[in-house]
């Protein structure tokens, strides 16, 4: 199990406030694990669609994913 943090991002002033956590609890990586991730936060730290589009995850997180990706 791996916890994700979660971040409201403020686009006017460049800034990345963690909201929360997320926590992924699939054992094995599938291409969907990130998306489903991302919905899940959405989901539970929006109270509207405008808010939904602030959410964002954890760059260790992905950049983690990506290097344990095959080629």
């Amino acid at each position: 199990m791996r916890t994700v943090t979660v971040y409201r991002v403020d686009y006017v002033h460049q800034l990345k406030i963690p909201i929360g956590t997320v926590e992924e609890r699939r054992k094995k990586d599938r291409p969907e694990n990130l998306l489903g991730l991302l919905r899940i936060a959405r989901r539970i730290f929006s109270s509207t669609p405008q808010e939904a589009f602030q959410i964002a995850l954890d760059k260790k997180y992905l950049s983690g994913r990506m290097a344990r990706t095959p080629a």
